[in-house]
């Protein structure tokens, strides 16, 4: 029996959005400018989201002898071994390519893809992926 491994988001990464959304917020508090008000709110709002996110969906992914957990915003979805495909597909834009990891889950008519990003992870999604097909049973 393997103990369980998990992936999330780098804790100083939503620390970082979390300070940010700080500094946002009392910046806009402290400007005078009605315009730079609306932006420096929107950007808090923004930075808001995204620490929340981060700090909600920890751990983003959680695998086990009998299959995956995939956190979202809309709660943990388990994935059995049997009924999912993990792999990797590599994305070019701006002239840089960028791996992400899919989970491909199917069961009878229901089908759901995850994909998972290096933010996501905390790590990049190549070696994810090779535990992950180490793993699998």
């Amino acid at each position: 029996m393997n103990p369980p491994r998990t992936w999330s988001p780098q804790p100083g990464m939503v620390g970082l959005a979390w300070g940010l959304a700080v500094v946002f917020l009392l910046v806009t508090i402290l400007s005078s400018d009605p315009m730079s008000r609306v932006f420096l709110g929107l950007a808090a709002l923004i930075q808001i989201g995204l620490g929340a996110y981060g700090t909600l969906v920890r751990p983003r992914l959680l695998v086990d002898d009998s299959g995956l957990t995939v956190r979202t915003l809309n709660g943990a979805h388990r994935l059995p071994w049997h009924e999912v495909k993990v792999r990797i597909t590599r994305t070019r834009r701006l002239g840089r390519e960028t791996p992400t990891l899919e989970l491909d889950w199917r069961h009878g008519e229901d089908e759901q893809l995850f994909v998972l990003t290096t933010l996501d992870l905390g790590t990049d999604p190549r070696d994810v992926a090779d535990v992950l097909h180490a793993l699998r049973p």
